[in-house]
């Protein structure tokens, strides 16, 4: 018991400050807002250092990588893995959602009626091609640009782009390699103090999000909720241990599951992929992924492998297309969805507004119709963020099996012992 206690400590204590949390945000409701503040100081602090350590966790985990082929290796599987990934989340909500009515017409009219008040304040957003997106999402004009956490998909690249610079720079940059990993140490501890104050800052954020949340959500709404709920679920338990059994065998199920727990706990509190990128790594690396797949695939996934997302995706086309009475061909939903999900960065609640205009712009739907995916984009957050986190774990398996070969998980053991 001793020995559980201590190895669990502090999951118990942050599961239960959630569970407070929640049962607080629905005994007082919106009164529960008051709290917010207190949880904002914990996500405030984690978005301060999401661009160090974004760009520290990449650059060193491509700078150590001394055999250029391996890297090129690792990063090709790690695309292919992760469009391969996004396909199967694409078709399992399409799968879903297609034979269903998220919306009836009587709800949808509700709906309308109640987001009228919301759409009239709506800004309007630039006339921009895809292209222009695209080219905005993965690039600043300035370098201070690369310094702003709404500016992910850049620095993600920039990263890479400085590890690979650093990779053939060759001994002339040991000493820069040296400073870089010196200041990921520190970065670590850093994240290790900051998460002293969680179990207080996330019970009291879960605490505002219930009580605004917990009695707004209409018949549709409560729909999705559900729905989208039940398959995140089904997907959690299914899908990633097919991945974790693919990638290696039964003790490969097993260690998933021995280690997924506290990425699965941080994503689901904190709704943010960037904030679980530190638990998520150790996670990975814990059930035996070598450093340097683990260090790339975990940062790159935040936003670029968003299996809860594209899923997410898939029930805002079919909710629009159930409100607004017209049809989606299953092809055009796959596209769409794929697209919209590359340009969404990887912060809390409202950070998918790009995808939304992205899917409204692409499916031709008015513009007026963004508060009701921003809306749909609230109430799924949790499991959606859930899967996003727990996504790259699964898919860090994958890579370090077609990387390390069928025993990757003893040549990273023998690693850690040397």
């Amino acid at each position: 018991m001793k020995k559980f206690l201590k190895n669990y400590k502090s999951i118990i204590i942050l599961l239960a400050a959630i569970i407070i949390g929640a049962i607080v945000g629905i005994v007082f409701k919106e009164k529960a807002a008051v709290l917010s503040p207190l949880g904002d100081i914990f996500l405030n602090f984690m978005f301060i250092i999401i661009v160090p350590l974004i760009f520290l966790s990449i650059s060193t985990a491509i700078a150590k990588t001394k055999q250029p082929k391996r890297l090129g290796k690792i990063m090709i599987t790690i695309i292919v893995l992760f469009v391969l990934t996004s396909i199967v989340a694409v078709f399992i909500g399409i799968a879903v959602t297609y034979p269903i009515k998220l919306v009836d017409p009587e709800d949808g009219q509700m709906i309308r009626e109640s987001l009228e008040t919301q759409t009239e304040s709506v800004e309007p957003v630039e006339d921009q091609t895809i292209l222009e997106r695209t080219v905005s999402a993965i690039t600043v004009n300035d370098f201070y640009g690369l310094l702003s956490k709404d500016n992910i998909i850049a620095i993600i690249i920039f990263s890479i782009l400085f590890g690979i610079a650093i990779n053939m720079a060759g001994e002339k940059a040991n000493k820069l390699v040296e400073v870089l990993e010196s200041a990921y140490a520190v970065l670590l501890k850093l994240i290790q103090i900051i998460m002293y104050y969680a179990p207080i800052g996330l019970g009291c954020y879960f605490a505002a999000l219930v009580g605004t949340f917990g009695s707004s959500i209409a018949v549709g709404y409560l729909k999705t909720f559900v729905l989208y709920t039940a398959v995140a679920i089904l997907f959690y338990i299914i899908v990633y241990s097919l991945y974790a059994f693919i990638a290696g065998g039964k003790r490969g199920v097993v260690a998933f599951w021995k280690n997924i727990i506290p990425t699965t706990v941080t994503a689901a509190a904190t709704c943010s992929s960037a904030a679980s990128i530190p638990v998520n790594t150790e996670a990975s690396e814990k059930i035996g992924v070598s450093p340097d797949i683990a260090e790339t695939i975990i940062p790159l996934g935040t936003s670029f492998h968003k299996d809860g997302s594209i899923i997410g995706s898939v029930f805002k086309i079919m909710f629009l297309v159930c409100l607004f009475g017209t049809s989606a061909g299953i092809g055009q939903i796959i596209i769409v969805a794929l697209i919209a999900n590359l340009l969404i960065t990887a912060v809390p609640i409202g950070g998918g507004t790009i995808s939304e205009m992205m899917i409204l712009t692409m499916m031709g739907y008015p513009v007026a119709a963004l508060p009701i995916l921003t809306m749909i984009a609230s109430i799924i957050d949790v499991p959606a963020t859930v899967l996003n986190v727990v996504g790259d774990t699964s898919t860090s398996m994958l890579a370090a099996r077609i990387i390390d070969g069928k025993d990757w998980m003893d040549k990273n053991k023998k690693i850690e012992k040397e």
